[in-house]
């Protein structure tokens, strides 16, 4: 059985980065029988915590339909899900290593390790731990522990040859001993680093396959040594290439780039989000790009991801969610888009009217916040004609056209059909037909030479505006 776990940190809002991680780890699950997606909480970083940040990844996840089958609301046989809940089992592994010779206790204080990594930064060195208290015996461990002394427990690794492994994505990693730091398993407060603990863990919850982003393939060579002290089997590795920025930069947290919330909150579909970052570092056989969650399901493979970084192309993101969009139900859209038109203080009083609005635009929109931008250009008070659409308007025979136009709009009821009717007549009478019968139309009414469904558009805006207008 593939058993797969996507394990955030609750410090906020999910990033579009851990969310397409989280959703190769589902679809990497879900495309074999009987996988297995877990969810767990990765909270042992007490100083980057923050509080209610665990139902912001339910909501994400639940939103965007990546349901989990083990996790710490539903639960499940290898719980508990949450890190700072077994907390013991850490301490007990960390101390088997120590015995086994695999690890070692070590006091060093902060102002001596501040003085090595000051030295190391003169050098222009990368800052290695020196080993210091590798060589203690027994007996002054002992004494340090009576004394409660401070300590950490750091990982004993060899300093010769390489350790590999390998990568479902990138093939067999080596990297040379020489470069592994003893890193710390356990810290002075008693927590586990996320290194350690994410190994303990993965065998406890006898997890299979261990998907994270490639910046993981320098630092996956330590996960192996513990593997291997511990006499565990080691998982299968995938490594996700990165997600970068049209200027070739890595999407960061720190530079401010988009959370998951941000999108939704302008109005991008989940469902969209999600086959969209399904598409960054992974590409079906096909020319399709369009797909459900379920679809997915049935297509993924680990061998379509690419090993090139992915760029986050938010023209891609808006034609996926556009493509969401234009098959919406008319109550769908209405809704999507009534929290913007509410937030731009447009009178929403008329339902009719409101879901008129909301279709007319449905195919010209990549997200519903745009209905508002789309309302104030139709709607905009100050209406003038210029630029091209004023050349336009001084050709010959246009002001006949629209002095016709007028005279149908005059004396019929205002309805969409009835405007339809009214320009086909104008053409006849006018003589006219195809674009210098609607451009002039659409110019004297809308002051703009494209736009939507024009009778639909008039009807919207009133007969005692058009006339106006006119």
């Amino acid at each position: 059985m593939i058993r797969t776990r996507f394990a955030p940190s609750p410090t906020g809002f999910i990033h579009v980065g851990n969310l397409r991680s989280a959703i190769f780890t589902y679809l990497i699950a879900k495309s074999n029988r009987d996988g297995k997606f877990v969810l767990r909480i990765e909270d042992t970083d007490r100083a980057r915590y923050v509080e209610g940040a665990t139902e912001v990844i339910y909501d994400t996840l639940k939103g965007c339909g990546l349901l989990w089958d083990e996790g710490p609301d539903v639960g499940g046989e290898f719980g508990p899900y949450i890190q700072s809940e077994r907390m013991e089992s850490y301490k007990q592994y960390a101390i088997e290593l120590v015995e086994k010779g695999e690890a070692y206790y070590c006091f060093c204080s902060e102002e001596r390790l501040t003085g090595l990594r000051d030295i190391s930064q003169a050098n222009k060195e990368n800052f290695f731990y020196d080993g210091h208290c590798i060589t203690m015996t027994k007996d002054e461990i002992a004494e340090k522990l009576a004394n409660n002394e401070k300590y950490v427990i750091r990982q004993k690794t060899p300093k010769t040859g390489e350790t590999s492994f390998v990568c479902q994505v990138y093939g067999k990693i080596s990297i040379s001993n020489d470069q592994i730091e003893d890193q710390i398993l356990l810290k002075s407060d008693g927590y586990p680093t996320y290194n350690f603990a994410n190994v303990v863990d993965d065998h406890l919850m006898n997890i299979t396959h261990v998907v994270r982003g490639n910046e993981y393939l320098t630092s996956t060579p330590k996960y192996t040594l513990l593997y291997n002290a511990f006499g565990w089997e080691e998982p299968t590795y995938v490594h996700l290439p990165h997600v970068i920025k049209e200027n070739g930069k890595k999407l960061s947290k720190r530079d401010g780039d988009a959370y998951y919330m941000d999108f939704v909150n302008k109005g991008y579909l989940p469902e969209a989000i999600v086959n969209y970052l399904a598409l960054l570092g992974w590409s079906p056989e096909g020319k399709k790009e369009i797909f459900t969650l379920s679809k997915l399901e049935n297509i993924f493979s680990i061998k379509r991801i690419h090993k090139s970084p992915a760029v986050f192309d938010i023209a891609k993101l808006n034609w996926v969610n556009s493509s969401y969009i234009k098959k919406m139900t008319d109550e769908g859209i209405v809704e999507l888009c009534l929290p913007h038109l509410k937030e731009a203080a447009i009178d929403i009083s008329n339902d009719e009217w409101v879901t008129k609005l909301c279709i007319l635009f449905r195919d010209r929109m990549s997200y519903a916040m745009e209905i508002v931008d789309h309302y104030n250009e139709l709607f905009n008070n100050e209406f003038s004609i210029d630029g091209e659409a004023l050349e336009f308007m001084q050709s010959e025979d246009v002001e006949n056209t629209v002095k016709i136009f007028k005279g149908k709009l005059e004396s019929i009821e205002w309805t969409s059909e009835n405007i339809k009717n009214a320009i086909n007549e104008t053409g006849v009478e006018a003589d006219t037909k195809g674009k210098l019968l609607f451009m002039p139309c659409r110019i004297a009414t809308t002051g703009v030479m494209h736009g939507p469904d024009l009778p639909k558009a008039l009807e919207l805006l009133g007969k005692e505006e058009i006339l106006s207008r006119l």
